[in-house]
């Protein structure tokens, strides 16, 4: 898989195993937004927008495998300005510390976060996510 482009935003995008078919939905519909931002996305996530979308995602490793924590060091390295985090509250998840971990950087940091496809649709939709917008001169962190 080849790295992103520079253009645009750093967007995260990451799914539990029973909401990927939701994000994969989601991306369907906002194909075309998402291909002026820099893309990254957890390994299996990554692998199926890849193939069933048709985005260029720079994948990770696999969230249970260190894949939650390269996301939040990117958080930490300025390169993800947005996290989209499609998770299913209704299941126990093995590396829940971690995915704790990833959501309280995004938190620190200031980085926008949907976790079901309304709220990122709110914020694809934005005037903010132009792809050359700003967003380090919006609002102080």
């Amino acid at each position: 898989m080849s790295t992103p482009t520079t253009a645009g935003h750093g967007i995260a995008l990451v799914a539990h195993d029973g909401r990927k078919s939701d994000l994969r939905d989601w991306a369907r519909t906002n194909r075309h937004s998402l291909t002026q931002h820099r893309l990254y996305a957890t390994g299996t996530t990554g692998r199926m927008l890849n193939a069933q979308v048709g985005l260029t995602v720079h994948c990770l490793h696999s969230g249970p495998l260190g894949g939650d924590q390269q996301i939040g060091a990117r958080i930490v390295e300025g390169d993800i300005d947005m996290l989209i985090f499609f998770w299913d509250p209704l299941t126990n998840h093995p590396h829940t510390s971690d995915v704790q971990a990833l959501q309280r950087l995004a938190t620190l940091r200031n980085i926008p976060t949907a976790y079901n496809a309304r709220t990122a649709q709110y914020l694809m939709t934005s005037p903010l996510m132009k792809p050359n917008h700003d967003t380090t001169t919006t609002v102080p962190t």
